[in-house]
């Protein structure tokens, strides 16, 4: 028996890996090939900027809905779903004739990666131990940040030598793999009768896409206003699901669970500090340092590699020692690695970017894993889903937040001009401030970090 059980936690953790994988990873990867895709497909810029946008605005608006519905219905219902739909999505954007089917494949890939994660981080909470939990969402984690981060890199390789299609169809055995493995994983009985919120779905939907719309297009006059619109709607939100009997989002849990709140701020703050850095630093060698995109990506890349690497032995120790010390110390070396950064000049050697890289990822990897298991060690299984697509949606607010951030520091010191390699002016005065509010905003998240209090953990035997 414990073999068979051994197995399903092995067929469980790859399934959810691969999943965790190839969603970022074609996120980031598709940037690159927008050229190409426009060129091919004879798309104006409006149009490609839509390509990526659709996908994260989809995921965004559903991850909630979906989180619920699986812990209202079945987690792996959900979960097998969301890894046909993102397959026969894939399979359609490598095909697709025209920009407009393209298009719609990329809403479909954001509507499975919602149901994914919503429901990916839920299962292998439910599946693995508490004791072997941490190590599990390691390993999640670090193949979630790997395929992020070295999406840009390889799809810029596929797309160059094999073409932009194949930036979909690499997805594709994958993919199938993960679909094929899935009946492996536990099925999970209804935790609650009780009927789906959709007034409160719609509400929610209203405001996290004026406030995602509106961060990605700062300092824009009409994304002030769709931000101030989508900070209303959630609001509303809020004051609904206070009122209803069946809510989308139970708010028992941020009130009754100080670890569950504090560490979704902290994860918050984290991805606010840090999504923006591979995009500010790639600025950086290109234009002012003058190297070329393959030897930046390189670069770059050491982030990911450490993040890969150390994750799972940080999961690993969070099983044995207080996840929140272990966060607060990886909430620590991040702030210093974004300080680092922060004294950046034209002729900074490499080695200390490339050191600055590597504290980074091993203070990401060191705080990501652990404060995972701390969020879902601090739910009841009947709150699995909601808590994943909670803690997912963070991630997605958080890097708008910080993209936002970036895109307005550049709309202010450099302006619409286009740069050249070795004339940017404005660009290292931006670069220097981000990365200075930056660090002082992940000082600020040790702080919440260390506010969340011992771990909790209300598994119960046999849940879920």
């Amino acid at each position: 028996m414990a073999v068979t059980e051994s197995r399903v936690r092995v067929l469980t953790l790859v399934a959810t890996s691969i999943s965790s994988f190839v969603t970022p990873f074609m996120s980031s990867s598709i940037n690159i090939a927008l050229p190409a895709i426009g060129k091919d497909l004879g798309l104006d810029a409006i149009t490609l900027g839509w390509l990526p946008t659709a996908a994260l605005l989809s995921s965004a608006i559903l991850l909630l809905p979906f989180g619920r519905l699986a812990d209202i219905y079945h987690r792996r219902m959900i979960f097998n779903l969301g890894l046909g739909t993102y397959t026969l999505a894939s399979l359609g954007a490598a095909l697709a004739p025209s920009g407009t089917l393209l298009l719609i494949c990329r809403l479909l890939q954001g509507i499975a990666g919602a149901m994914i994660f919503a429901t990916g981080i839920a299962i292998l909470t439910a599946v693995y131990p508490r004791e072997r939990r941490g190590w599990a969402l390691g390993i999640n984690t670090a193949v979630t940040y790997l395929g992020l981060s070295l999406g840009p890199f390889l799809g810029g390789i596929i797309t160059r030598y094999l073409g932009w299609r194949m930036v979909f169809g690499i997805n594709l055995p994958f993919s199938l793999a993960a679909l094929l493995m899935s009946p492996a994983i536990p099925g999970s009985a209804p935790t609650r009768v009780q009927a789906f919120d959709l007034t409160g779905s719609i509400i929610y939907a209203a405001g996290i896409l004026g406030l995602l719309f509106g961060l990605t297009r700062i300092p824009d006059r009409t994304a002030i206003i769709l931000t101030i619109a989508g900070i209303i709607c959630l609001l509303a939100f809020l004051f609904w699901e206070r009122r209803t009997t069946s809510p989308l989002l139970n708010l028992q849990l941020l009130r009754t669970s100080r670890t569950f709140t504090f560490s979704n701020l902290a994860a918050l703050i984290n991805y606010a500090a840090t999504a923006a850095v591979g995009f500010l630093l790639s600025l950086y060698l290109q234009y002012l340092r003058q190297i070329d995109v393959q030897t930046a990506g390189l670069i770059l890349v050491c982030q990911p590699v450490v993040m890969a690497l150390f994750s799972p032995l940080t999961g690993r120790l969070a099983d044995r020692h207080e996840p929140r010390l272990l966060a607060s110390v990886g909430m620590g070396l991040t702030t210093l690695g974004l300080g680092l950064f922060a004294l950046l000049s034209p002729d900074t050697p490499l080695w200390f970017i490339i050191s600055a890289l590597l504290l980074l990822g091993f203070g990401f990897a060191l705080f990501s894993a652990p404060n995972t298991s701390a969020v879902m060690g601090a739910l009841a299984p009947a709150d699995y889903s909601i808590g994943s697509a909670i803690l997912a949606t963070m991630r997605l607010l958080g890097q708008s937040l910080s993209l936002g951030l970036a895109m307005m520091l550049l709309g202010i010191f450099v302006g619409p001009v286009r740069l050249q390699p070795g004339s940017a002016p404005g660009l290292l005065p931006a670069l220097r401030l981000g990365f200075v509010i930056f660090s002082l905003l992940c000082f600020l998240g040790i702080f919440a970090s260390l506010a969340r209090g011992r771990q909790e953990d209300r598994r119960t035997a046999n849940a879920a």
